[in-house]
């Protein structure tokens, strides 16, 4: 490919000059996902007289319920840091010694400030023991990826997360704030160091418990992972759902990828929660809801929403279509789709859709042209060779993105990429394209790993520049 030292040069300033501006441009994507901030305003929520739930101070949310003679506190927030600015306000409260702990599931940003809360009190630990294929316990997810020796995911999360993004570009996680973790000294974000393991779990569905005075039920509840659980409070009738519930459509497919989420038991856990007969429910994430015909409704529309996305999913398969077909066939009803906490802040719908099918039928899509496709040189190869060559192909990327059509420009480039995975001028196209596409994504997971894999893609070409 001919590239001039000037039109690189050209293309290097016209990157860094760009990539500014996405602070300052206010899309109706950047719009929401800023005034979606409200919703993790650090504040200590009152429940009920006995139950309080701290929201905004980490990554999840961390609930105190007080009983006779000791506290329980239902998940932990994400590192000591977060645990130990929550422990402090809840201490204004109530200064009796924590009884028992109570993981919704094994993931980090609810387990990784155990180690606060535990103190010098030895409270019990209690947790879940799920189960996936030959593997059980608690912490199933990285139970299963570790002993596949898959790693990637690490990367992946980070990305998802938005952890090596400027502020200016990170906005919300969707369903929690922006995490830190160089202003607290925790250099690996996946690294869990407050978490201390389980001492008590159950395999049955209903374990019944008498802790500290109060009377409360750990009810198994697939879903996000299969270790997850929900707390009843049956005289309260508070539910603490985990992530099985909180305002958005659920991430039933997480791009940082995991094992398959059984979609079935997810929606079949949140109507099990509604034949609790709660009055209140503090999610996993986001604001708690307070009130027996809010929260009855919530739960009710979020169970339908999860179900209708399955059924419709299954619907278009029977009828032959392929993933790319049915991500346009199943669309949520305007009923659900304008419900605020099934807006699509954290999960999607088409990532959804493309998951049950790749759970059921695999990563054939029945049409047998992809039994055996080209590989990826090769298609770009003909590609380049049908437009006229690659500098036509280059140029019509260019012309892509100016015209601000972003997903086509980064499509040809993918070409270019593959014809040359070192060549700077495609990753600078391409970087500007997905920081365009990023600009128009609500769901704010895939616009943090969008606008982290435009930076490394910018950060290649630099490094290349300076060669």
């Amino acid at each position: 490919m001919n590239q001039s030292y000037k039109t690189y040069i050209v293309l290097i300033s016209l990157l860094l000059a760009s990539f500014p501006l996405l602070a300052q441009q206010e899309t109706e994507a950047t719009r929401k996902l800023k005034a979606r901030n409200e919703e993790f305003r650090p504040d200590i929520i009152k429940i009920t007289d006995n139950v309080y739930t701290a929201v905004g101070y980490s990554v999840s949310n961390v609930s105190m319920i007080i009983g006779e003679t000791g506290l329980i506190i239902v998940d932990t927030g994400q590192k000591p840091a977060d645990a130990e600015k929550i422990l402090a306000e809840f201490r204004k409260i109530t200064d009796i010694p924590v009884k028992a702990i109570v993981y919704t599931h094994g993931h980090g940003d609810h387990t990784g400030g155990a180690s606060v809360f535990v103190g010098d009190d030895a409270p019990e630990i209690w947790s879940r023991s799920g189960h996936y294929r030959e593997q059980e316990g608690f912490d199933l997810e990285t139970r299963t990826l570790k002993e596949a020796g898959l790693t990637i995911n690490g990367k992946r999360g980070i990305r998802q997360a938005g952890l090596t993004l400027p502020d200016e570009w990170h906005i919300n996680n969707g369903i929690a704030p922006a995490p830190s973790f160089s202003a607290e000294g925790v250099s690996n974000p996946a690294g869990n160091v407050g978490l201390i393991e389980p001492t008590r779990t159950f395999e049955e569905d209903r374990v019944n418990l008498d802790i500290g005075g109060v009377q409360l039920d750990l009810v198994a509840a697939t879903g996000e992972t299969y270790d997850q659980l929900y707390v009843w409070l049956p005289q309260e009738r508070v539910i603490f759902a985990g992530d099985n519930f909180y305002k958005s459509f659920p991430n039933l497919y997480t791009i940082r990828g995991a094992p398959y989420r059984d979609v079935q038991d997810w929606y079949k856990s949140i109507d099990q929660m509604l034949k609790e007969g709660p009055r209140h429910v503090v999610p996993g994430h986001t604001r708690p809801i307070v009130g027996e015909q809010e929260t009855v409704q919530a739960l009710t529309n979020y169970r339908d929403a999860i179900q209708f996305v399955f059924d419709k999913t299954i619907e278009g398969m029977n009828k032959g279509m392929t993933p790319d077909e049915l991500v346009t066939y199943v669309q949520l009803p305007d009923s659900l789709a304008d419900q605020d906490y099934l807006t699509e802040y954290y999960g999607a719908v088409a990532w959804s859709v493309r998951s049950i099918f790749q759970g059921y039928l695999g990563w054939f899509d029945g049409n047998p042209i992809n039994l055996d496709p080209l590989t990826p040189k090769e298609e770009a190869q003909r590609m380049a060779t049908l437009v006229g060559g690659e500098d036509q192909l280059l140029a019509t990327a260019q012309q892509a993105l100016d015209e601000k059509d972003y997903q086509w420009a980064a499509t040809l480039t993918d070409y270019l990429l593959a014809l040359d995975p070192n060549a700077d001028e495609p990753k600078i196209i391409k970087a500007n394209a997905l920081i365009g596409i990023a600009e128009n994504m609500l769901t704010a997971t895939g616009r943090n790993y969008t606008l982290s894999y435009a930076l490394e893609l910018k950060k290649e070409a630099e490094a290349n520049s300076k060669k």
